[in-house]
């Protein structure tokens, strides 16, 4: 058979609407897909995360053959476990006749290069399409980001809400005058906890699924996570009813309390559906719209709709545009010259700080932490303990259900970890144990004091909040938004400077846990 067009289709480009639909002829034309065991490999994948791609991927390739297109699918058990996507690719084409290759902009600039590589050996002309799925393209991103000393995301959001209409006026401003409600949604739960949470979302799980956690289990046992679990959509009709249950149970209650934090709470009133988001089961169109609708039928607070929709139309978009306005040099960033290693509990749970236990044993158990666990519990400990963010950028990778790199690099290396340098956030977001306890409930049942910086029973988060301070300060002083945490260094004596240096070393020493 001459091959007119193969158009490639990676795990996270499962959209049935995707652009190569554009001019593809089901009877000169075909799919390409493979799974390949690498790709879970070259990060520690959790179990979950590989068994979403798998089971995602077969769903996308059975619709497809019974839409009757031709597709040429390699499942694990036909490849050789050290097949690169590359290998593969370039096999096919040298085993076949095939005009041209064409794909959707990849998620990762690695995957992007191993495929332009292998093509160009294999002496066929390739062309890239352009991503629909997104509001923006990172051709929008360039052009807007020309000139500026500074890329902030909230003026980059600012102008996809006046191009997509979203929450406006028909007078061209924001509805209620505002563009942003982000004070209204940093509420905690105070002591009584969250009440009235409603049951997590379960899509179910078919055959396919099933035999996708038998493979899984087989070829990857030795990896971290569980099955147990699983509770991901995989197919774009399980997307839909998972984005319907969220808008009806779950977002009135979302915005005011999205940074909240509660033991035995894993999902609270948050959507888990940015994993259906970034496998492109799930158009971000339809997420803004169904939200818009809920705000403007009286179903839901402005905050509550402005705040979900700020996380899709504003910072998902802007992430993805600093990603490829970046790469590839942007991964190896590392402003704080920090190099410590990842502290071993960020793989087994075991740790005797309660919000790290908690937060890393749900991370393990159900692949999924919400944004301010992310950045605050697991994120703000690797920073102020200096570890190289590389490092930590590979754990969220590998761990986390949603993570495919164009959005998981930018949050990890630049929002939670600063090393680069201020591009994705004007500060470090640094805090201490304090900001744990009056976020969460996690420092009830542990063996540390968040006040305290010194002594057996200081906080870890704490102690090392000051060190990160007195390490830094020639950097932070000038930062208009840290003079204030800065200041307040400066009125730590040298006596408790010292000690609080000392504990900060042995911690250091230790592996990230007090001596």
């Amino acid at each position: 058979m001459k091959i007119r067009q193969l158009v490639v289709v990676l795990g996270d480009q499962l959209d049935s609407r995707a652009s190569w639909r554009h001019d593809f002829d089901s009877e000169q034309d075909a799919l390409w897909m493979a799974e390949v065991a690498a790709e879970s490999r070259y990060v520690w994948s959790h179990k979950q995360r590989i068994a979403l791609f798998l089971s995602a991927m077969r769903h996308f390739a059975r619709e497809r053959e019974e839409e009757g297109l031709n597709l040429f699918y390699t499942t694990l058990e036909e490849t050789d476990p050290r097949n690169t996507l590359g290998s593969l690719l370039e096999k096919f084409l040298k085993d076949h006749d095939v005009g041209v290759v064409k794909m959707v902009l990849p998620g990762e600039w690695r995957v992007l290069d191993l495929l332009r590589k292998a093509v160009d050996r294999s002496g066929v002309d390739l062309e890239i399409l352009p991503d629909h799925h997104f509001f923006s393209s990172p051709e929008d991103f360039e052009e807007w980001a020309a000139g500026r000393k500074q890329l902030r995301m909230e003026y980059f959001y600012r102008e996809l809400r006046k191009k997509e209409s979203v929450l406006m006026t028909q007078d061209g401003d924001p509805l209620q005058g505002r563009w942003n409600f982000d004070e209204e949604n940093r509420e905690s739960f105070g002591k009584e906890g969250p009440t009235d949470v409603p049951k997590p979302y379960q899509p179910r799980q078919d055959d396919i699924t099933r035999e996708v956690f038998a493979l899984v289990e087989e070829r990857f046992g030795d990896h971290p996570g569980s099955l147990e679990d699983f509770s991901w959509p995989v197919t774009e009709a399980e997307a839909g009813r998972a984005l319907e249950d969220f808008i009806e149970h779950r977002l009135e209650s979302f915005g005011n309390v999205q940074d909240a934090m509660w033991t035995g709470e894993p999902f609270l009133f948050h959507s888990r559906i940015s994993s259906a988001l970034n496998l492109k089961l799930l158009d971000p169109r339809r997420a803004v719209e169904k939200a818009e609708e809920a705000y403007r039928s009286g179903m839901v607070p402005i905050a509550a709709a402005e705040g979900f929709i700020r996380q899709i139309l504003g910072w998902r978009e802007y992430v993805r545009g600093v990603y490829w306005h970046l790469m590839p040099e942007y991964r190896d960033r590392n402003e704080l010259e920090a190099e410590e290693e990842l502290p071993e509990f960020y793989w087994t749970g075991k740790a005797p700080m309660r919000c790290l236990s908690e937060v890393v044993d749900q991370t393990l158990r159900w692949g999924y932490a919400h944004h301010i666990q992310r950045l605050m519990v697991t994120g703000l400990y690797s920073l102020l303990l200096g570890v190289r963010p590389q490092k930590v950028h590979e754990w969220y990778l590998a761990v986390y259900i949603d993570a495919v790199e164009w959005v998981e690099l930018p949050n990890t290396l630049g929002m939670s970890q600063y090393g680069d340098g201020g591009v994705m956030a004007s500060k470090p977001y640094i805090a201490s144990g304090k900001y744990i306890q009056r976020m969460s409930n996690y420092c009830q049942e542990c063996q540390f004091n968040p006040v305290k910086a010194v002594g057996e029973d200081a906080c870890p988060f704490t102690t090392l909040y000051w060190d990160f301070l007195d390490r830094h300060q020639d950097r932070l002083q000038d930062n208009r938004r840290m003079q204030f945490q800065v200041k307040n260094l400066s009125r730590k004596t040298s006596d408790e400077l010292g000690k609080i240096r000392k504990r900060a070393q042995e911690i250091r020493q230790n592996s990230g846990i007090p001596a």
